[in-house]
């Protein structure tokens, strides 16, 4: 009989989800995808929301499809952060889940520190400032739809209500919760300070479980439903960065990591959440991960702005994949003009390609005119904004990292990682491109015990996936760009 155990894995985008199986051995692990589906927002009213029913309707697909390739041991789901859906008293869900590019939270933030003053917010949750936050959206409900929390019985961030939905289990996972900014770092638990200055209830908030927990199993009603066999819904590390991070092929104690995505996230991995006035004056966030580690890291606008761009371009009648527009950028000049990746301009969705015409317009710059020197201006910019993080990293933390581990969708554009290592300066191990699952794998054979810790978890990735290496190719031409990017982007 076959040792093999056999994972499946909910692994959740802002734009698409797919349902794959990581078969273990014992040594390694093999993934097979089974399902994969676009996720997409609707707006409606003027609202931006999730359409969860649909989100549902395609985990239910994967679960049929599952029972003809293997028997499932367990299961386990990620999505991103910040998001929730509020549950009323009788265990139904309110209303759809609004997303976080929603107008809701618009200039919120200085109506929140009229509330509670920045400095103490960030002594407590140690997340760094961002409208999209869960709290930011709370505030906006009780600012503007008061009634809709006076229903709501309990809130559940968005992994904790997939599962919910599949187990009737209510509970919250560690990682997801330290995405909201509600949570006091130090303590991990709900902060009673942060919910009592905003007005937010505190029925809603339920218990917190730790990362890669077992928790509950497929409720009887899905299983009969589906025909499908009872299995283990593991509480793996509900925000999908905490699960990339679990696959990080780090060999060394101290490291970079890049979770390259729609986001991209660029930190690094600690015993204990770094809350002090220097990771305040960055804006460096704290996120809880498996064993109660802390991600020390920086929330910047990623290849959002790449893939929007092919959106806008597409609508205008020119489809390019990933490949050409990557060969276009390799083609333009280098260093020409920059923007500030994560300006309020670029984030909601709409004409990226003309809006960073009239950024590099505005700022006195060269403006890029070709499609391949729009690119190279997100390239550049994006290289240029990882390295400004890793400097502040470096700066709070009093250590010189030497390597930056890319993981995620990022790893397939090889100018990337090659750009990021020239501007950074910094050697760039690259893989694997399905971190979040392989994390969300091996943390789900973690709460099994089916492995002993962190460790022996990355030595199976680097069993399972080979890596590539980038070398940086630095020059004075660099250090000059460099300077006059901060200029640009008022970071200096």
């Amino acid at each position: 009989m076959s040792n093999t155990k056999n994972l499946l894995s909910f692994d959740f985008g802002a734009s698409s989800g797919r349902a794959i199986i990581g078969s273990f051995d014992g040594e390694k692990i093999e993934l097979r995808e089974i399902h994969r589906f676009s996720n997409d927002p609707v707006i409606i009213n003027g609202t931006m929301y999730w359409d969860i029913l649909r989100l549902v309707f395609e985990i239910k697909q994967a679960l049929v499809k599952s029972k003809q390739i293997a028997k499932i041991d367990s299961i386990g789901i990620d999505t991103w952060g910040v998001d929730f859906g509020l549950i009323d008293k009788d265990g139904k869900l309110i209303e759809n889940p609004v997303h976080y590019r929603d107008s809701r939270t618009n200039g919120i933030l200085e109506k929140a520190f009229e509330k509670m003053p920045k400095k103490e917010f960030y002594n407590i949750t140690g997340n760094q400032f961002m409208e999209i936050n869960t709290v930011f959206q709370l505030l906006s409900l009780v600012f503007e739809r008061s009634e809709v929390l006076e229903r709501a019985e309990h809130l559940l961030m968005m992994p904790d209500l997939l599962r919910y939905i599949l187990t009737d289990k209510i509970e919250t996972e560690y990682s997801a919760a330290s995405t909201t900014q509600l949570l006091d770092a130090k303590k991990r638990t709900w902060s009673n300070d942060v919910l009592d200055a905003f007005g937010i209830p505190k029925k809603l908030f339920t218990n917190i479980v730790p990362t890669a927990t077992k928790t509950s199993c497929l409720s009887e009603s899905i299983c009969e439903e589906l025909g499908i066999a009872p299995a283990e819904v593991i509480a793996v590390a509900g925000h999908d960065t905490q699960c990339a991070m679990a696959s990080v092929p780090a060999t060394e104690k101290d490291f970079l990591f890049l979770s390259c995505g729609t986001w991209s996230l660029l930190g690094t991995e600690l015993e204990e959440p770094l809350i002090n006035k220097d990771a305040y004056n960055c804006n460096l966030t704290n996120e809880g991960g498996y064993g109660n580690k802390a991600s020390f890291l920086k929330n910047i606008i990623g290849l959002w702005l790449i893939q929007e761009t092919r959106r806008q371009w597409k609508k205008e009648g020119e489809e390019l994949s990933f490949a050409e527009m990557e060969m276009l950028a390799k083609e333009a000049q280098p260093l020409q003009c920059f923007i500030d990746p994560d300006d309020d301009v670029f984030v909601p969705a709409g004409n990226i390609p003309k809006r960073i015409q009239h950024y590099c317009e505005r700022t006195n710059q060269y403006v890029p005119q070709t499609k391949g020197e729009i690119l190279r201006c997100i390239y550049d910019s994006l290289a240029m904004k990882y390295r400004y993080a890793v400097s502040q990293i470096e700066f709070c933390t009093k250590k010189d990292y030497k390597k930056i581990y890319i993981v995620g969708g990022g790893v397939q554009d090889k100018f990337l990682c090659q750009r990021t290592a020239d501007i950074c300066n910094k050697t760039v191990v690259a893989g694997p491109i399905e971190a979040t699952v392989y994390g969300n794998v091996l943390l789900q054979l973690l709460a099994l015990n089916e492995i002993k810790d962190l460790d022996e978890a990355r030595e199976i990735v680097r069993k399972s996936e080979k890596v590539n290496t980038f070398e940086p190719q630095t020059n004075e031409e660099i250090e000059n760009a460099y300077n006059t990017f901060l200029k640009i982007a008022n970071l200096n």
